[in-house]
């Protein structure tokens, strides 16, 4: 279900706010965000409504964490100029439609999309909560209140979006043609393992942030897990089971100096903390700048609201009207 971007295409996309973002957020989602700046019209939010879905019992955080979300999105090239950054709660229309949408949603749909059962068996009864059930329908909401034509997702949040398309079918077919159905916009996204092989998290320890030091930096990579069957540095090693060699082309490393290390590391010539101090020098070079603009960012967090808030007036100039249209449509 991928489109064509045109000049006409709007783009909706949201990320929950959990602090400070790390690698794979850079090379995933947030590349392609910038990326997208380019040829579409694009709406970027921070879902902190949804980050009560599994976080109502700690919401101390909340609204810090998407100062230093946003830091990093504006630190890598997320332009307010150009795109609609703004906060998910500052606009009630996504609430209400949300509400409406509940109204005229088979239960069954909701229980059947893939994450619902997983996530409770998961992380417990904690989060057998209504919020948590319907958070499909608010994001459904999310995109369909600015109309939204595309929306770029990786391959595991397919059912959520086929979900939304449904839920469009049927307030079209029941009210008439107000939405369009959002299309998903697939992403290629390299899989980013953690230094230590597992899946890169924050409450893993094993993730490089944005706003990582040199000295973090240099700790992290020196810990990374290699390939477990060069236990000496006279075992010759295998790249491709690597994940030194995996960061090594993430990072943009040379073709020349990639031809290096797979010679060096194959014939056992090269160390493998020789290679981790190179390659750590690489990583410094790609992380410095964005960590210097986004600490210059958060020391004006006064900023940072100014950029939510005007992003708030120009959502709510898109979202006020939809949002009106569909209670006409309702009969409200």
């Amino acid at each position: 279900m991928t489109t064509t971007t045109s000049a006409h295409t709007r783009v909706f996309s949201g990320m929950r706010p959990t602090g400070e973002l790390h690698i794979g957020h850079l090379f995933g989602a947030l590349g392609n965000w910038v990326r997208l700046q380019e040829h579409a019209e694009c709406i970027y939010c921070v879902v902190d409504l949804h980050a009560l879905t599994t976080g109502y019992e700690d919401v101390g955080g909340i609204r810090r964490s998407g100062q230093l979300m946003v830091a990093d999105w504006l630190a890598v090239g997320i332009d307010p100029e150009r795109s609609i950054i703004f906060r998910q709660s500052d606009i009630s229309e996504h609430a209400e439609l949300a509400t409406m949408l509940g109204m005229i949603t088979p239960l069954s749909w909701l229980e059947r999309v893939p994450t619902y059962k997983g996530q409770i068996a998961e992380l417990g009864e904690g989060i057998d909560t209504f919020g948590f059930l319907g958070y499909p329908l608010l994001q459904t909401a999310d995109i369909i209140l600015y109309k939204a034509t595309e929306v770029p997702v990786g391959q595991d949040q397919l059912p959520h979006l086929e979900l939304a398309r449904e839920v469009v079918r049927r307030f079209n077919n029941l009210y008439g043609p107000v939405f369009p159905e959002p299309q998903a916009r697939l992403a290629e996204s390299p899989l980013i393992l953690g230094v230590d092989n597992r899946k890169m998290s924050k409450s893993y320890g094993n993730a490089i942030t944005m706003g990582a030091s040199d000295e973090e930096i240099d700790r992290l990579v020196g810990s990374m897990v290699t390939d477990p069957q060069r236990i000496r540095k006279s075992d010759p090693g295998r790249p491709d089971v690597c994940n030194v060699w995996a960061y090594h082309k993430l990072f943009g490393t040379s073709p020349a100096e990639m031809e290096t290390i797979f010679a060096g590391c194959t014939s056992a010539e090269l160390g493998c903390v020789q290679d981790k101090r190179a390659l750590a020098e690489t990583i410094k070079s790609v992380i410095r700048p964005i960590r210097e603009r986004r600490a210059a960012f958060l020391e004006d967090p006064d900023k940072i609201e100014d950029i939510l808030a005007d992003g708030a007036r120009r959502a709510k100039a898109i979202a006020a009207p939809v949002l009106a249209e569909a209670k006409a449509a309702m009969g409200l």
